[in-house]
């Protein structure tokens, strides 16, 4: 499955700063949400590859900062 987790709102924390809009694509193999299920480690894992920036240290690996649409 294909996912696009999108940032919700502009977001400065720890020294890391995130602007709205602000996305990635996820691949998993699981039909849940990549944002919580795994301890978001393939989010995680794509903000680092993408942005440079550790979207966990900035607070918002959850629903409330991020927006998570399945693509296919």
């Amino acid at each position: 499955m294909l996912y696009r987790i999108t940032v919700k709102q502009n977001r400065v924390s720890n020294g890391i700063r995130l602007d709205k809009g602000m996305s990635v694509d996820v691949v998993t193999n699981s039909l849940t949400n990549p944002v919580t299920t795994n301890g978001g480690q393939p989010v995680i894992d794509a903000f680092m590859r993408i942005y440079g920036i550790d979207i966990k240290k900035a607070g918002a690996l959850n629903m409330v900062y991020l927006d998570c649409q399945r693509i296919n």
